[in-house]
């Protein structure tokens, strides 16, 4: 059987590709989480109207583009810039989804609770404070992730012949969980605090092998440094950071973002930071899993059972 003549010589002259659609403004859920992130990158003008919008949708939503310029002190220009960096095509587009969001408040609203934790609060108010910060971290992560970038990162490293992880502090926490669970499915990996080491491995590394940088800040230098030099050897580079801006991400293939967490006094950005940090790592490790259970599963069940002896309490002789 034959192929058809119009599949072998064609139909003419092709057509001209379609331009690719933009990118979809975020959900009402997302807003918030968005402009947690961003707030930071923003000047100090646009971020008064992300702040205005953040904390009172209903209100803001109620506004013309004149009305909130004049609320928040600033001009119709930063108001439509605003929007615009929190990925909506301009203020109509913005109001829309403040309504949408003032709905879902409505319906079901978050616990009046602040996060701010007094020396002399009881510890029943410091539990219940750091329960609902961690919820916040963890919803406002899951919002702001992009799932193709982070697609794109796990066959990255579903592919690599090895992976090299630098983070320092609390995020050198974060790469030591990640690197353990790597291995712990039989893939080859590396967590690096030392910023000597990270750059002395990091200069072996070649196309095909992955480069992640952990870091809240992205301005960490003793991650960037490694980083950067994996990704001038052709390293596949990804970056898990809270500021999607931050001089890390000039060397990342990838960008996986964080939410921004508030700091405190008695709790340091740190500490909440990490569990968004946390949240990405289990993300991508569970991408990888899936994408090579075949190996993976037996190489779970591997390790697992060449621990299970140090986690038996052993027999007291009679």
């Amino acid at each position: 059987m034959t192929r058809d003549v119009k599949e072998i010589f064609g139909s003419g002259p092709a057509a001209p590709p379609a331009p690719p659609a933009p990118p979809a403004p975020p959900a009402p859920a997302a807003l918030a989480a968005k402009v947690r992130t961003l707030a930071p990158s923003m000047t100090r003008s646009m971020q008064r109207v992300a702040e205005a919008v953040a904390d009172d949708p209903a209100g803001c939503a109620a506004l013309t583009v004149t009305g909130l310029a004049e609320l928040t002190g600033t001009s119709e220009a930063t108001v439509v810039r605003t929007a615009r960096l929190l990925g909506y095509p301009g203020y109509r587009d913005l109001r829309l989804a403040l309504a949408g969001l003032a709905a879902q408040q409505q319906s079901g609203r978050a616990p009046a609770i602040t996060t701010d934790i007094a020396v002399d609060d009881p510890i029943a108010d410091v539990v219940a404070k750091l329960a609902y910060d961690e919820q916040q971290t963890l919803a406002d992560t899951a919002a702001g992730l992009d799932t193709v970038q982070l697609a794109a990162a796990v066959t990255a490293l579903v592919g690599a012949r090895r992976t090299d992880v630098y983070g320092v502090g609390a995020s050198g926490l974060v790469a030591q969980d990640l690197t353990q669970k790597l291995l712990r499915i039989g893939l080859l990996a590396h967590a690096h605090s030392d910023p000597h080491l990270a750059v002395t491995n990091a200069v072996q590394l070649r196309p095909g092998d992955v480069a992640i940088a952990i870091t809240h800040s992205g301005s960490t230098g003793d991650v960037i440094e490694p980083l950067r030099v994996a990704f001038e050897r052709g390293a596949t580079t990804v970056a898990v950071t809270g500021r999607p801006d931050g001089p890390v991400t000039q060397y990342a293939d990838h960008v996986l973002t964080t939410s921004t967490a508030r700091e405190s006094e008695l709790r340091p950005a740190a500490m909440s930071s990490r569990t968004g940090q946390l949240l990405v790592v289990d993300c991508l490790f569970v991408g990888v899993a899936q994408r090579t259970y075949e190996a993976a599963a037996p190489a779970l069940a591997a390790s697992y059972e060449a621990l299970a002896h140090r986690h038996r309490v052993p027999r007291k002789s009679p």
